[in-house]
């Protein structure tokens, strides 16, 4: 099951660099210009897709500003909105996603997007999303789950907040209703997170456990945690995503900026690179360096039929003479003819 895949050209799986997806969520601040122009940003910077969060305040939650549809969590950067507001804000029209869309085309990047309810993922079949993504505060919504493995796409589901059993659960759903290419991303769902709660060690176990690609959705700041991912095995990096962090936004204070995703893009593919395969000895082209190695020398003129002591060789750079390892065999012998300072040791001269 665990197999490469694509979505639309570009191939998935641990023999290809690293899928980046550049999560535009609100940061568009309710101006499908800047939508479009976090669209140019986000392919100059070299990323794969984008995507976006498809609902609307009323299929999210109910219009309440008290109790407990109101953020009064000390911590949360939302703190004193309520949740409809905070998705009024948020929200991406759903008229903009089709320019959107074309724009991302134009530009060479995979489109898709996050549905949040069974409407939502009708819509984005009309507009025939490549692939899907579920949110973490989603990926216990099997009704959800079902409907869009339905579509036959690939699909990527957050992991955050969920537990070994809610997963299974989630991902025997995903499955049994025709999911066949599945990417689960690790996911710390605190905003932003900290390096400290990503337990990255956790996706190696979540990939054998689901025999399924991996990946992470990263809230952390900078680019440390996404490239280690990769070395973990991680084939989907996902980042949220801003002009500018100074200008504001619902995620403005977690997402990247053009430049720090342009070095999350390269360092990625760098540490994807660095992988390689097993090796042992000298790679192709290591060997005109092995030149270079201690070997050893005579480092005096040296008379024939002279006993060799630790007086007349050493091991020293360059490597044209024996093995350092023959020291102690070698002292004690006779040379064979004379020696000039500075010849290499070889058992011919002994």
């Amino acid at each position: 099951m665990n197999r490469d895949f694509r979505i639309v050209e570009r191939q998935i799986g641990r023999g290809f660099k690293p899928f980046v997806i550049a999560e535009m969520s609100g940061n568009h601040n309710q101006s499908l210009d800047r939508a479009l122009a976090i669209v140019d940003a986000a392919a100059d910077a070299g990323v794969d897709a984008l995507k976006l969060q498809t609902y609307t305040a009323d299929t999210m939650t109910l219009d309440i500003d008290e109790g407990d549809f109101f953020i009064s969590d000390e911590a949360s950067l939302w703190k004193g909105a309520s949740l409809y507001k905070l998705y009024q804000e948020a929200y991406t029209p759903w008229e903009w996603h089709e320019p959107i869309f074309q724009r991302c085309r134009e530009r060479g990047l995979i489109a898709f997007s996050t549905p949040f309810d069974e409407t939502a993922v009708d819509f984005l079949e009309r507009l025939d999303v490549p692939a899907y993504k579920i949110a973490s505060f989603e990926n216990t919504d099997i009704p959800l789950i079902r409907k869009v493995a339905q579509t036959g796409k690939p699909l990527i589901i957050s992991t955050g907040m969920a537990s070994v059993s809610e997963l299974d659960e989630t991902v025997r759903a995903a499955r049994a209703a025709g999911c066949n290419n599945l990417v689960l991303l690790k996911c710390t769902s605190t905003y932003p997170a900290t390096p400290e709660n990503s337990n990255l060690s956790t996706m190696p176990h979540l990939a054998e456990l689901f025999d399924c690609h991996v990946g992470i959705s990263d809230h952390t700041m900078g680019t440390g945690v996404s490239v280690a991912s990769v070395a973990l095995g991680g084939v989907v990096i996902e980042k949220h995503f801003t002009l500018s962090r100074a200008e504001g936004g619902v995620d403005s204070a977690f997402s990247m900026e053009p430049h720090e995703m342009a070095a999350l893009v390269r360092e990625s593919e760098q540490a994807w690179q660095s992988l390689g395969r097993i090796q042992y000895g000298p790679t192709a082209i290591e060997v005109p360096s092995l030149k270079h190695r201690r070997s050893l020398y005579f480092v005096k003129d040296i008379k024939a039929g002279e006993v060799l002591d630790s007086t007349h060789i050493r091991a020293i750079r360059p490597g044209a003479g024996l093995s350092p390892k023959h020291m102690e065999t070698i002292l004690g012998r006779t040379v064979s003819r004379d020696i000039q300072k500075g010849t290499p040791v070889s058992w011919e001269l002994l």
